[in-house]
């Protein structure tokens, strides 16, 4: 079951509490319930194993035990899939958690670790997008830092993987339903146990406000070439969270798109792998199915899609008024000379 946060970031555990309820109804003596969504530590023995307690009426660990093993699908990777990924297991007692285990090493075919705890295995998955949020977070803020310094970030990260232990990660807007999302699990539980998390808090911030500043970029650029920015046509190229793949949820792109609005900008999206009534649904965003050669002021590469990739630097351009628009390339599918801005 989904694991979202609410509109004050805060952990929104009701999808997976009635879920618990509904298997509540059907639990029976013996019965082992393994729970894969992300949350945080404590939060399957804590806050779901009352309901199925309270539901069904049975004691857990006496009339039902429950195993723990988080989801690790990484959406639009054709190479890491469900079976070819390393599978964390636990369970409520230890005999259940030799059941879990063998269940899955049964499909699991590069095997699987059976953590001590549940706990352990949630904290443990809760901690895996964290981590590279952020790592992606110092890489943003290196990113801005740069920009101030006019030094090309691609070009320094380049230069500094050439180190064998130098971490390749790249800046960027952070969506998607884990990595912008895990980490205020993490965060609330701290909070609830009287910690105030500072790193990671610190993280998320910067993180989150990636996508006010792409658009403070653009909006400076078009005052350097005399672009009236209220009333000027962008394209933002790109809407789900990553690139190939139609997955929307928790896409930062939109707050790119907000933030132009907010500059009374006209923005037209396209996005070939997106659903345009889902956009709609979830966003309130029309999506146009081709946009029009020699329109935009300003073109937005926000998502790497190979048919992005495909149209190279002169497809790419071929949508913006000819001689005056500005291309800002967010996901270096570009050259670093034929891009105008870039992060």
């Amino acid at each position: 079951m989904p694991t979202p946060i609410d509109a004050s970031r805060r952990p929104d555990l009701t999808p997976l509490l009635r879920a618990s309820e509904t298997v509540g109804k059907v639990l029976k003596r013996g019965d082992i319930v393994i729970y894969e969504s992300t949350v945080y530590p404590g939060a399957t023995e804590e806050d779901c194993v009352p309901v199925l307690e309270r539901v069904s009426g049975l004691t857990f660990n006496t009339d039902f035990f429950v195993g723990y093993s988080p989801e690790r699908i990484n959406p639009g990777d054709k190479s890491h899939r469900l079976t070819t990924i390393t599978k964390v297991t636990s369970g409520s007692t230890p005999q259940t958690a030799e059941t879990v285990d063998a269940l899955y090493a049964s499909i699991i075919t590069v095997g699987t670790h059976m953590a001590p705890s549940i706990r352990v295995a949630e904290a443990a998955k809760v901690i895996e997008n964290t981590q590279r949020d952020l790592n992606i977070a110092l890489i943003n803020e290196l990113a801005i830092i740069f920009n101030k310094m006019d030094i090309d970030t691609e070009a320094v990260l380049q230069a500094a993987g050439t180190k064998w232990n130098f971490l390749p990660f790249r800046p960027g807007l952070v969506g998607g339903h884990c990595i912008g999302v895990d980490p205020y699990y993490l965060t609330h539980k701290a909070e609830m146990i009287g910690y105030h998390p500072q790193v990671i808090l610190a993280g998320r911030r910067l993180n989150d406000g990636m996508g006010a500043y792409v658009a403070g970029q653009l909006a400076k650029e078009m005052g350097r070439r005399r672009v009236h920015v209220n009333g000027a046509r962008v394209l933002v190229l790109g809407l789900t969270f990553k690139e190939n793949c139609p997955d929307l949820r928790n896409t930062r792109v939109v707050d790119v798109v907000s933030e132009l609005g907010e500059f009374g900008v006209e923005v037209d999206i396209h996005d070939p792998w997106v659903d345009p009534d889902e956009a709609l649904h979830e966003y309130r965003l029309r999506l146009v199915e081709q946009p029009r050669a020699g329109t935009y002021d300003a073109i937005i590469v926000a998502v790497a899609h190979a048919q992005f990739r495909d149209l190279g630097v002169a497809g790419l351009r071929s949508f913006g008024k000819p001689g005056t628009h500005i291309l800002y390339d967010l996901k270096y599918v570009l050259a670093p000379n034929e891009a105008d801005l870039r992060l």
